[in-house]
């Protein structure tokens, strides 16, 4: 009598396997988790500005302009100190279906009060006000097409313009040098699918579970985060990575904007 035998391979993964490794993950765009998206600043595109880029990052583009008034807000009258203000909008067809301009509901929304408040703190944030002056550099960074991180892409562009402007002033001897401590420049990190992604797309960011927006200095320093657990907690061990993750990023888009203001002196 025969006898048959039956040989079941059992095939055992390692601990560290799960289906969200960095070689499985897939993105739409199929770029790799910790790769930003093709950044492309072109300075000067707005001839009449102080200063001027657009800034592209994938497919987000936002012309960003810094315009020089010798005026300071009442409360700053006096003082001898300048000041950044930022205004921002979208175009109504910057979005895959149109959004009303906010000009028509007769005051901005939430959200650009909140956006252009953090793009105006963070340049603030670089510059030394008292060497300005008492005048007032005005951010405009206008959104003509938006895939995903429009603020970020508007604070790491605006930088650049104001860079651009206050070199105007320089050439021109109102100012000795360029009243800038440092570069800052802003990147997003997101948890998609139980993976952390840096410089999330539209699509990325409209499902994420964690979403973060990182303002950073060339100098390694943090100006703002913010950070929402849109579906899911995380811990801070994640957190830790998204921090990495985004220094990563940061440190490229500075690169980008050195290599335009390629003639700017800090101040000492």
């Amino acid at each position: 009598m025969f006898k048959v035998v039956r040989l079941i391979h059992e095939v055992r993964l390692p601990p560290s396997h799960h289906l969200q490794s960095r070689m499985m993950f897939y993105r739409s765009d199929k770029r790799s988790p910790d790769q930003l998206r093709p950044v492309t600043i072109t300075p000067d595109f707005i001839t009449t500005a102080e200063g001027s880029v657009l800034i592209e990052i994938g497919h987000t583009r936002v012309i960003c302009t810094a315009s020089i008034e010798e005026t300071v807000p009442q409360f700053l009258r006096n003082s001898g100190k300048g000041w950044i203000s930022s205004e921002y909008s979208m175009l109504p067809r910057s979005t895959l279906t149109r959004t009303p301009r906010e000009v028509a509901k007769g005051r901005p929304s939430g959200r650009t009060h909140e956006i252009q408040r953090l793009i105006g703190r963070s340049l603030r944030a670089v510059t030394d006000l008292a060497r300005l002056g008492e005048r007032t550099i005005w951010i405009d960074c206008d959104v003509i097409q938006a895939d995903g991180g429009t603020r970020t892409a508007s604070i790491t562009g605006a930088f650049v313009a104001l860079g651009l402007a206050l070199e105007k002033l320089v050439e021109a001897e109102t100012l000795t040098a360029v009243p800038l401590k440092d570069f800052v420049a802003a990147v997003s990190v997101g948890i998609v699918d139980g993976e952390i992604l840096l410089d999330l797309c539209y699509e990325e960011d409209s499902r994420a579970d964690v979403d973060m927006n990182f303002v950073m200095t060339a100098g390694r320093k943090l100006v703002e985060v913010q950070a929402t657990a849109e579906h899911q907690v995380f811990d801070d061990q994640q957190l830790q990575k998204m921090l990495a993750l985004a220094r990563q990023g940061v440190e490229q888009l500075i690169a980008k904007q050195q290599a335009v203001l390629s003639r700017l002196t800090l101040r000492q």
